[in-house]
């Protein structure tokens, strides 16, 4: 007999408690789209239909690659309803890039905006384990006509294989994985974090309470919905009863449009967009409060202070991919209103305590022993509990070293104050945070001295008005070897990402070196960040 006192979590609950509650309220607003909850419902309801009809067996992977359209909102619903695993891919990676996460994640099923249809193409018939590719057209994209033609079928007739037959929006075990989210590859390879429907049910919590959300709330779509399954925003979003109005592209123009017409109260994203948002010539007083989390570093004072003469409130957060988006948080305390702006600014910057879902985070030495709360001794940031993920895909011994000790290592080394906050300090790989983005150095280096006419390469991340930081090669050229800085950036651009592609390349004769050989990075950001603020960001 089945125990009546116990539910197994999963954030599908949320959409049908949605459509139920909220049936005739708007869930998507996109362009001149409306979607009220009860239609969101049965457009996941058709979605699930039409991939176990497209032969999407429980546990089959569905990867999709699209911007932030209704589609990718549905998608986070529809996929895991029909008892599949979503795979969000990020759209600004390499053909070669997302054929290694389709591969490994051993997705059947690969659904793409056709603005990314032709990077695509000459992997497409490569792919190992994708019997099929769908093609979205956008009407609010960009035109591409003969994109489709690289797809098998569009994805009205994927959806028109589906039925209104309903679903049960349950699953038999909450430790069943929902998603799985790929890294930037900060490493080498990209590893696939292992998202739970416990873990995104109890994250999306989290969210709507330190976010604030409620019924009335209207939430714009600036942080990437591939990120982290958007921190689990959409799930959040949805159970609450709020709107989602998408966004294809962060631009200046159209966020300002979208507040002014759709009266947005949240959005999230990386430092940079609130930059967009407050240098745009559009910008003016909110005649309501717009609650901004930031992920990463909080913006500078200049910025906060700008953002909250528009009538901005910030919130800082801090986590990574492989703890489901945020997971601790600079939460407010009532005495630092009194403060100066410039230690406000100051306390705001730190990464703060666990939020309510996660367990207490930690700073420790080598021995995993706490460090001292002295604001001082710099420990390793580390992490475990619900919010955490179940591990990496298909990858033993990365979940292995990931969790030494039985907890998540961050890799970032920090301080814990006497109140409690965590603040990074540096980070113990060699990651560059450009736009909210890892970026590992060492892929950016492989890359370089691939090209025939490189000696030898060093990638730091340097000061970036824009970027919060980008990465800069320092190029030692083989002898009699000739290549400009324009040739290397160009050959770059065909073999990595362009978001990962260096912002400037210095040629030198050497590289600093200890007496053993040991490359000292230190000297080059030394020089680089000489005037400016600390390079570390969380």
């Amino acid at each position: 007999m089945a125990d009546p006192s116990f539910t197994a979590l999963t954030p599908l609950a949320f959409l049908e408690r949605a459509a139920d509650v909220f049936a005739d309220k708007t869930a998507i607003s996109y362009g001149e789209r409306r979607v009220s909850f009860s239609e969101f419902g049965a457009q996941a309801t058709r979605l699930a239909r039409a991939l176990q009809a497209s032969g999407i067996q429980p546990g089959d992977r569905v990867a999709y690659m699209c911007p932030n359209i209704p589609e990718m909102l549905v998608a986070n619903f529809g996929v895991p309803l029909a008892g599949a695993v979503m795979v969000p891919i990020n759209t600004r990676l390499s053909a070669d890039e997302v054929r290694y996460i389709c591969d490994h994640s051993g997705a059947k099923l690969l659904v793409v905006d056709t603005e990314y249809l032709p990077i695509l193409a000459s992997v497409l018939d490569v792919l190992k384990t994708v019997q099929e590719v769908v093609a979205v057209a956008d009407p609010l994209g960009p035109a591409s006509p003969d994109a489709a033609e690289l797809a098998n079928i569009s994805y009205d007739e994927l959806m028109a294989r589906g039925s209104d037959d309903p679903l049960p929006w349950t699953v038999d075990d909450e430790l069943s994985l929902i998603a799985i989210n790929y890294s930037s590859g900060t490493t080498g390879q990209p590893k696939g974090a292992m998202y739970t429907h416990r873990g995104a049910y109890l994250n999306a919590l989290g969210e709507i309470i330190h976010q604030r959300f409620d019924p009335e709330s209207v939430y714009l779509w600036t942080l990437p919905m591939f990120h982290c399954s958007g921190w689990c925003t959409a799930w959040a979003v949805t159970g609450i009863g709020a709107t989602h109005v998408c966004l294809r592209a962060v631009r200046a123009d159209a966020i300002w449009r979208l507040f002014d017409e759709e009266h947005v109260t949240h959005l999230d994203g990386a430092p940079t967009v609130l930059v967009t948002i407050a240098e745009a010539p559009q910008a003016h007083k909110l005649d309501r409060e717009l609650v901004a989390t930031v992920a990463g570093a909080a913006p500078g004072p200049t910025v906060i202070a700008r953002m909250r003469e528009l009538g901005a409130r910030i919130v800082h957060v801090y986590g990574m991919t492989e703890v489901y988006g945020p997971y601790t948080i600079n939460e407010w305390q009532p005495g630092w209103t009194a403060l100066p702006p410039g230690e406000q600014a100051r306390r705001q910057a730190r990464q703060g305590v666990a939020m309510i879902q996660s367990d207490p985070v930690r700073v420790v030495d080598d021995q995993m022993n706490d460090v001292p709360r002295d604001g001082r001794t710099m420990g390793e940031i580390v992490m475990r509990g619900n919010n955490v993920m179940a591990g990496y895909y298909n990858d033993e011994d990365a979940t292995e070293n990931a969790f030494f000790g039985g907890w998540l290592h961050s890799g970032d080394l920090g301080v814990q104050h006497s109140d409690g906050y965590i603040e990074l300090r540096d980070r113990a790989k060699d990651i560059v945070i450009s736009g909210g983005e890892n970026i590992s150095t060492i892929e950016i280096e492989h890359a370089i001295e691939a090209h025939p006419s490189v000696l030898e390469v060093a990638v730091i991340g340097v000061p970036d008005q824009k970027w919060g930081e980008r990465p800069k090669a320092f190029v030692v050229l083989r002898p009699g070897a000739g290549v400009s800085e324009a040739e290397l950036i160009a050959y770059l651009q065909e073999h990595i990402a362009r978001f990962k592609v260096p912002g400037a390349i210095e040629f030198v004769d050497h590289l600093p070196r200890t007496s053993t050989g040991k490359l000292q990075k230190f000297e080059l950001r030394e020089k680089e960040w000489a005037g400016h603020s600390s390079r570390i960001q969380g």
